[in-house]
């Protein structure tokens, strides 16, 4: 069969590139748990939304009444009965908050043997954010929302259609107008402004 042929048919093993590196860079967080359920990896958009929880078991990053659930759906994928889970679950952030998610996870086999749980999270769905202080331009608040969800200048310029260096300009502007130096300096006092 020819290259082409195993393409049009779909064979994931003909994708040219490096599938691992795509998974580490895709903005749609993503992760891999152990049959013991302790995590073992998580892309750089899942630590931007749960932290770097790796090595830590999967249901420190579960609201309390969501375990159960998590534990039963997790238990059926590491046994070989349940094939995909589709659920909507609530997560605990970085910070502690609480994020509504839909994840859909699938065991990773190795042969006929499951060594894992691998998932991806979307529909993510935080709190409200807090008024942004009134003393800040439209486009402030726009780039310090992005800056709040971990976006580089390059990721800010592309969402905002502006240049990176207009994007420099509005972050140098917008700490200025914070008091303050840096990008996760600025994160942290938007969070601490009175509304």
């Amino acid at each position: 069969m020819t290259p082409n042929a195993r393409l049009v048919r779909g064979d994931l093993h003909s994708v040219p590139g490096d599938v691992r590196e795509a998974l580490e860079a895709v903005n749609v967080p993503s992760y891999a748990i152990a049959p013991t359920g302790v995590i073992l990896w998580v892309n750089e958009a899942a630590k931007r939304l749960v932290g770097d929880v790796r090595g830590r078991h999967f249901t420190t990053v579960v609201a309390t009444e969501e375990t159960r659930r998590a534990r039963e759906h997790f238990a059926r994928k590491v046994a070989g009965t349940e094939k995909v889970t589709d659920a909507p679950v609530v997560l605990l952030g970085a910070d502690g908050e609480r994020i509504d998610v839909e994840i859909s996870s699938v065991p990773l086999r190795e042969g006929h043997r499951i060594v894992g749980v691998f998932g991806q999270i979307a529909n993510i769905e935080a709190a409200p954010a807090p008024a942004p202080p009134p003393h800040l331009t439209p486009r402030q608040v726009e780039v310090l929302h992005l800056l709040q969800h971990g976006a580089s200048t390059e990721q800010i310029a592309r969402q905002l259609h502006l240049s990176r260096e207009t994007v420099r300009n509005h972050v140098r502007h917008l700490l200025k107008a914070l008091g303050v130096r840096t990008r996760l300096e600025a994160v942290a006092a938007a969070r601490q402004l009175p509304n």
